[in-house]
């Protein structure tokens, strides 16, 4: 059983299309996608300083087109292919609703592009932002955030949690960590899913009734508890809501296991949620399309492990 993943915000690097864009036809791609998008994606994934591209409003939608395009290299179109189902982490999940047919490219493009405004929007009401957690006793772990007033944006599995909240509340976990956990602060614009987002989901809840959504054509798996979930309007919804919700992917991998998952596909620009199932989900093959010199790789992966009708 073969699944495709897609990256969340942080997966970006400077010059990550490069390579990508000297494949025939996939720059025009993306600058016909620029255009829906309302941004550079052609400038950004190629000459894009590491600030920029850090972004929000950058980085959101910078990744799904991404993962899009690499998705249409590997499948022949940037919806459908032989995978029984998807996952996304985060804005990942947005790439994984076009792959599996909810939204269209271009819906999706929209929607990133709205969520990514309204999350850097509300960034700006209250200094917030993320801090990384990495082992301790999980009970330990979540009692001090709990004392801190923090909140456990993603809980992304095998002791990796990533706490979100004000700065100063974010300071306050520095100088008195959880015993065994180390602690990294993350480079990032605000507490995303978290309650400092709410003002964001009510700007995507306005766009949502402008969209057309159709029922996954695989198995979609959600961030939210790692269901599958078979309504595309459910999907929308959990979208929208997403934004100021922690990002369960320990439950998505889970969820992986459960269904026998053999194989995984994470796109570009990929490494991190194949680095996590590698870990978490025990005898099944990972492989992180990080340039098109793993285009034959990851075909040989689907000859093995694919059997879905591609369904473009």
């Amino acid at each position: 059983m073969l699944v495709i993943v897609a990256p969340g915000q942080g997966a970006q690097t400077p010059g990550f299309l490069n390579p990508w864009l000297e494949l025939d036809g996939a720059a025009d791609r993306l600058k016909a996608w620029s255009d829906v998008a309302g941004l550079d994606l052609v400038r950004y994934g190629t000459e894009g300083s590491e600030e920029e591209i850090k972004d929000t409003a950058v980085a959101q939608p910078l990744l799904v087109a991404a993962g899009l395009l690499t998705a249409t290299e590997l499948f022949g179109a940037p919806t459908g292919g032989p995978f029984a189902a998807v996952a996304g982490h985060s804005v990942g999940e947005i790439t994984a609703a076009a792959l599996a047919g909810v939204l269209s490219v271009e819906e999706a493009l929209v929607f990133v592009r709205e969520r990514s405004l309204a999350m850097a929007e509300a960034a700006t009401v209250t200094a917030t932002g993320m801090t990384a957690l990495l082992g301790g006793d999980p009970e330990v772990v979540a009692a001090k955030l709990a004392e801190h007033g923090l909140t456990a944006a993603n809980n992304n599995g095998g002791g990796q949690l990533v706490a979100a909240g004000t700065l100063d509340q974010l300071a306050a976990l520095k100088a008195d960590p959880p015993a065994g956990a180390r602690v990294i602060p993350l480079k990032v614009a605000g507490a995303f899913h978290t309650e400092h987002m709410a003002p964001g989901v009510e700007r995507l809840a306005k766009l949502a009734p402008t969209l057309t959504v159709h029922d996954p054509k695989v198995g979609y798996l959600s961030n939210k508890d790692g269901e599958v979930v078979q309504s595309g309007t459910e999907v929308l919804d959990r979208l929208v809501s997403q934004v100021s919700n922690p990002v369960r992917w320990d439950l998505c991998m889970e969820t992986l296991q459960q269904l026998g998952a053999t194989a995984v596909i994470e796109l570009s620009p990929a490494g991190t949620l194949t680095n996590l199932v590698k870990r978490n989900v025990k005898g099944v093959a990972t492989l992180a399309l990080k340039t098109p010199a793993d285009l034959d790789k990851a075909r040989a992966l689907i000859e093995e492990h694919g059997g879905q009708e591609q369904d473009a």
